[in-house]
């Protein structure tokens, strides 16, 4: 049985190693793929990068201190769609053109989070338990008022129209902050499943030059991939017809967070849910902090100037329905508790706003999420107790 397991997971691992392999073969025959493969090869690079530094990533704790490798893991969660948006960032300063796909990346990535990667961990639990409820673990508590501080604060955003430098100073303040107390209380001992188990199986020399060949091997094709499928997105845009926000809002994630949605789910097939909705917590406070944080800080360097990123109504109705979604979110489970009926609303809720992209539908669905959030607040005690004391205190 062990070896039927190590031969899949080493086919798990040359899957990933060709799609970046295919990639960088390209790129060093200098072969330029025109029409639908301009993005879909890069793509396919990032998602095979994405397997990859997870493993990478898990595979370092076992060579480093635990508290190091929990702040290294926090980091390299957002690695590919961190690279797809500092792209965009970089190019808004310098061409007018690029100006709205920062915030599209950002806020398509924070919603597809919750939206799916959530629900379906909470789908997956009750077909194979028969469970309506999924009582999260307590020790999410840092994860969840890290998430709550960074949402209320999100708010400002679509108020004052602009990304500026202070506003990466308050959110990188908040992720450092959340990366401390989580240093402090992670204690759990790594479980390797999978592809990483099967490099353990190596030996510890062997694993750790595969491990830091992973790493090496993920950020070259990450490297290599960012702009291309950038650029490959707005090419197919403009060819097909499709509007450009929209294939940088929802595909560009998709390519970037597909690997760690399906690790999720394999977790959640095998009952480990609590360490599977970890995965995606921990990878919405990155996204919601680091991520957004360094949006202005890359513009400003890229422009040399300290004037901020301005929003314009698209980009504000974005925000302000990612940051509604994201409080609804916070209220659902405050009370350590994610029921099969809220997931359903979360992913009903997504789901249906993907076929109206109109603004006014963008407001009333936020509307909506805020509307929910203070029925949730007024009529259950058990979350409305528990919002308060997230506010004033750690639990």
């Amino acid at each position: 049985m062990t070896s039927k397991r190590n031969i899949g997971a080493w086919i798990w691992i040359a899957a990933a190693l060709a799609l970046c392999l295919q990639w960088i073969a390209v790129r060093f025959l200098h072969v330029e793929p025109h029409g639908a493969l301009s993005p879909i090869l890069p793509g396919l690079a990032i998602f095979g990068a994405a397997f990859i530094v997870s493993w990478a990533a898990e595979l370092a704790q076992l060579d480093i201190p635990q508290a190091v490798a929990f702040a290294i893991l926090a980091l390299v969660a957002v690695l590919p769609e961190y690279a797809v948006d500092m792209y965009f960032s970089w190019m808004a300063a310098r061409d007018p053109a690029y100006h709205p796909y920062p915030v599209a990346n950002m806020t398509g990535a924070n919603r597809l989070l919750i939206g799916m990667g959530w629900t379906v961990i909470v789908f997956v639990y009750w077909i194979k338990s028969k469970e309506r409820h999924f009582h999260l673990d307590f020790n999410h508590r840092i994860e969840i008022r890290a998430l709550l501080f960074a949402t209320i604060y999100s708010f400002i955003l679509p108020i004052k129209k602009t990304l500026a430098l202070y506003d990466a100073v308050i959110l990188l303040s908040l992720f450092g902050v959340y990366i401390y107390y989580a240093i402090k209380s992670h204690k759990s001992e790594p479980e390797l499943e999978g592809p990483t188990e099967a490099v353990v199986s190596l030996g510890k020399t062997r694993r750790r030059i595969v491990t830091v060949l992973f790493f090496l091997l993920s950020g070259f094709t990450i490297f290599l991939s960012a702009e291309p499928f950038s650029e490959g997105l707005l090419e197919a845009g403009k060819n097909l017809g499709v509007e450009e926000f929209i294939l940088v809002q929802w595909l560009a994630p998709l390519a970037s967070e597909a690997p760690e949605f399906i690790v999720a789910i394999i977790f959640a097939v095998r009952g480990l849910c609590n360490q599977s909705f970890s995965t995606m917590l921990s990878s919405k406070i990155n996204q919601w902090t680091l991520l957004v944080g360094m949006i202005p800080i890359v513009y400003a360097i890229s422009g040399w100037s300290v004037a901020p990123l301005y929003l314009d109504d698209r980009q504000v109705e974005e925000i302000f329905l990612t940051a509604a979604q994201s409080f609804f979110a916070m209220a659902v489970l405050s009370n350590y508790v994610f029921s099969l009926w809220e997931a359903l609303i979360l992913f009903v809720l997504f789901v249906s706003q993907l076929f109206f992209p109109w603004p006014v539908v963008r407001y009333i669905y936020g509307s909506a999420y805020l509307v929910l959030t203070l029925l949730f607040l007024f009529f259950s005690k058990s979350h409305r107790e528990s919002m308060v004391m997230m506010m004033r205190k750690q639990r």
